[in-house]
């Protein structure tokens, strides 16, 4: 429970101190029944003091203290789940950082960012820095261990696409006032758990409280992030018209533990426990094959529509996907686990490896792939044109992501997947002027700088 933001929110309600005090105490003593009496008061009235401080600041008195409200809501506008709003937010967000000069940044839509490596480090060859970070499954807070392994593994997974070789791990990991330390060690076993199957090592971190003292509860959060080197990258604007496309064998990774969990399948879990798609990636790397293919991506971001969909869009192609063939790459126990619960495999992360590539390297591909004991076949093509289809018992259906991925546990469920484009579109709107507002500020702050001879 945020518990600062509680009584930040009752003090724009217009609520009395003592009317807070009260609902806190209770709140709080729900949580940490054993504080006492005296504890709790004071506890409470220095909430209160520090958040009546920060709540009058005007925007007048500094125009960088004041927070950017757009008036949408993270949940609301689907933000991490992985679908139409998630995408446009990873957009907005592109913009706003702009031009870097970097070899790959967040304009690209691809998992890691590249800069070069400077010629005095490098020798005569050029090479590339590869750097990625990703959060933890939100609903894994309650598993720690398996929350450590699968954020490991998936940023392990974006260095590897762009063709690099991992060399280091480093992890930032968060668990709330209440939570117990063990939640700490549980999540870096994880962690080094994927560390000891491909050799790449974690190297540094952080671990802090969620919120200081302000936050009450035991939910952990956190991320994972990997730098690797390439002497080549590959991106996902390099799809070619007529190439084909091959995916692995996917189990899934976070997503698909969460919806077992949160489904009782446990036993599914299981599946989603192994190093394959790390396997073949390094493989493929180790052979040279990385130079002979165009596009290397995980399926992950609201599962292969909405990597279809953003290799489309950067690509300026067409990706046209065999419905059956896709099927038959998913994992059977967690297939059948997704059917029995009625969620959509195509709008999940997979954590399969879609290679894209020229129709005369797919042999050489499956076999480095069967060396490796990990099946890899083809599933669509490139085509000319824009968008993505779904080819369905021989009709060619337009393929696109929805609102949010497929809704993969009851909650998720009860949130619902779609929203009206109405609604949709007026939120946009109210998002692209938070947008504006925070490209004034960073304006304001280069000024600001460059007048005190700080650049």
């Amino acid at each position: 429970m945020d518990i600062e933001g509680f009584v930040k929110r009752k003090l724009r309600e217009g609520w009395e101190d003592s009317a807070i005090i009260g609902e806190l105490r209770s709140r709080i003593r729900e949580i940490k029944p054993g504080m006492s009496m005296e504890s709790l008061d004071s506890f409470a009235e220095a909430v209160l003091e520090e958040a009546k401080e920060t709540t009058s600041i005007e925007l007048e008195e500094d125009e960088l203290f004041g927070a950017i409200e757009s008036g949408v809501h993270m949940g609301e506008f689907g933000v991490g789940s992985r679908g139409a709003g998630d995408f446009y937010v990873h957009e907005k967000i592109g913009e706003l950082i702009g031009a870097t000069g970097a070899v790959v940044d967040s304009s690209s839509f691809s998992d890691s960012g590249v800069v070069e490596m400077p010629a005095f480090a490098s020798g005569d060859s050029r090479r590339f820095i590869v750097v990625t970070v990703d959060g933890m499954h939100s609903r894994l807070s309650d598993f720690p261990f398996i929350a450590g392994f699968h954020v490991a593994r998936a940023a392990l997974r974006d260095v590897y696409v762009m063709g690099a070789q991992p060399l280091a791990l480093f992890s930032d990991i968060h668990v709330a006032d209440d939570g117990d330390v063990g939640k700490i060690f549980d999540h870096i076993a994880g962690i080094v758990s994927v560390s000891d199957a491909t050799g790449v090592p974690l190297i540094t971190g952080s671990t802090l409280r969620i919120g200081g003292d302000v936050v009450i509860g035991e939910r952990m959060t956190g991320c994972v992030g990997a730098v690797g080197v390439a002497e080549e990258i590959m991106t996902r604007m390099g799809a070619v018209e007529g190439d084909v496309i091959l995916m692995s064998e996917g189990a899934g990774g976070g997503t698909i533990s969460t919806a077992a969990l949160y489904n009782g399948e446990y036993e599914v879990v299981k599946e989603t426990l192994n190093v394959k798609f790390l396997v073949l990636c390094s493989a493929l790397i180790e052979s040279g094959m990385t130079g002979r293919i165009h596009v290397m991506t995980d399926v992950t971001n609201g599962g292969i529509r909405g990597d279809a969909h953003e290799i489309a869009k950067v690509s300026g192609l067409k990706l046209v996907l065999y419905e059956d063939r896709i099927r038959a790459m998913v994992n059977k126990k967690v297939l059948e686990m997704l059917e029995r619960h009625g969620i959509d495999y195509l709008g999940v992360s997979l954590d399969a490896l879609l290679v894209i590539c020229p129709e005369a390297v797919v042999k050489e591909i499956r076999e480095v792939g069967a060396n490796n004991n990990v099946r890899i076949e083809e599933i669509g093509r490139v085509e000319e044109g824009e968008g993505a289809e779904l080819v369905v018992g021989g009709e060619r259906k337009e393929f696109t992501p929805r609102f949010r991925e497929s809704a993969y546990t009851p909650v998720k469920r009860a949130v619902g997947e779609h929203i009206s484009e109405d609604v949709f579109e007026a939120m946009k709107r109210k998002v692209d002027t938070a947008v504006a507002k925070a490209r004034h500020k960073r304006e304001l702050m280069k000024e600001r700088l460059s007048a005190s001879g700080r650049r």
